[in-house]
């Protein structure tokens, strides 16, 4: 399913039928509401669903994982999140993506991604996300100016300051990222 909304302009990606049949209301809608919990690597999400750190009703929100600095399969912490106790009441939302094997509320490929200057990037801890898959939004509950001034600053500082993760990334790799679109077109260079 095709989600769009202030988080992800250009869309976002959900597979529908890996929610689990429980969380259907009784018409079987799907409807998701909660805290954002903001990780910026797949290691982090993980560790935190092992220690606990996320609660059913919470968005994880794994930015910095799309083609702007490359873009991994995020295939483990969908498993993670499989096997953890009441981890189905858990969405998961990033600019990576997925393997088709996933399950759960996992919502990937969200463009533009936060290396774009997406507004996935501009998300902060405990900000309120909603998620309404029968009517195909998300939605970043955080008023445009507020988001304004968010932008505002990250373009001060640079895109992406608030990634602490520590890894080596090639020449190569560097210009890709400086040269690349979004994966909403293609993640291809621009000339």
């Amino acid at each position: 399913t095709f989600l769009r909304g202030n988080l992800s302009p250009e869309g976002a990606l959900v597979k529908s039928t890996a929610i689990a049949p429980e969380r259907l209301d009784a018409e079987g809608v799907f409807m998701h509401e909660g805290p954002a919990r903001i990780f910026c690597s797949e290691q982090a999400a993980i560790d935190a669903v092992k220690s606990a750190a996320v609660q059913p009703g919470d968005v994880m929100v794994l930015m910095g994982i799309g083609p702007g600095i490359g873009m991994p399969e995020t295939y483990q912490i969908t498993s993670a999140l499989k096997h953890m106790q009441n981890g189905d009441q858990i969405a998961l939302i990033t600019d990576g993506r997925f393997s088709g094997g996933s399950s759960g509320l996992s919502i990937g490929h969200v463009s533009p991604e936060a290396a774009e200057g997406g507004t996935i990037g501009l998300v902060e801890q405990g900000d309120m996300i909603e998620i309404d898959i029968p009517n195909r939004r998300i939605h970043l509950a955080v008023d445009e100016a507020t988001l304004a001034a968010r932008r505002t600053a990250q373009e001060a500082a640079g895109w992406l300051p608030k990634l602490p993760r520590k890894r080596r990334v090639s020449t190569a790799l560097k210009a890709y990222a400086a040269l690349t679109s979004s994966a909403a077109k293609g993640a291809v260079r621009i000339v």
